[in-house]
């Protein structure tokens, strides 16, 4: 029976971080970018983008199609970046333990 309080009291402490984790996402931030840097995207901790920045080099009509690519590019390398870094928060947060299948964050 002790093990099973022990398991319980184990399994609210995780729920309470998990919660922690999620209030943190709308904080969290990383940046993609594309284009050596001339265009970059700022997205949240949920994958929500928040600012871009296009470099004033790329603002001319023949360019719509390399924008259009970079915007791409600029959000795929966010989104890259911020699944590591929840990844390197969820093993710090659950000791290396992982998510059981369907658990998400986000």
């Amino acid at each position: 029976m002790a093990d099973f309080l022990g398991l319980m009291k184990q399994a609210a402490e995780l729920k309470s971080k998990m919660e922690a984790m999620q209030a943190e996402l709308d904080r969290i931030e990383v940046e993609g970018t594309a284009g050596g840097g001339l265009l970059t995207l700022k997205l949240s901790g949920k994958g929500e983008v928040r600012a871009a920045h296009v470099d004033e080099t790329l603002l001319r009509p023949d360019q719509k199609d390399v924008i259009q690519d970079l915007i791409i590019a600029a959000a795929a390398d966010g989104q890259r970046k911020l699944q590591t870094l929840l990844q390197e928060r969820m093993q710090a947060l659950t000791g290396g333990l992982p998510l059981p299948p369907g658990l998400k964050l986000f």
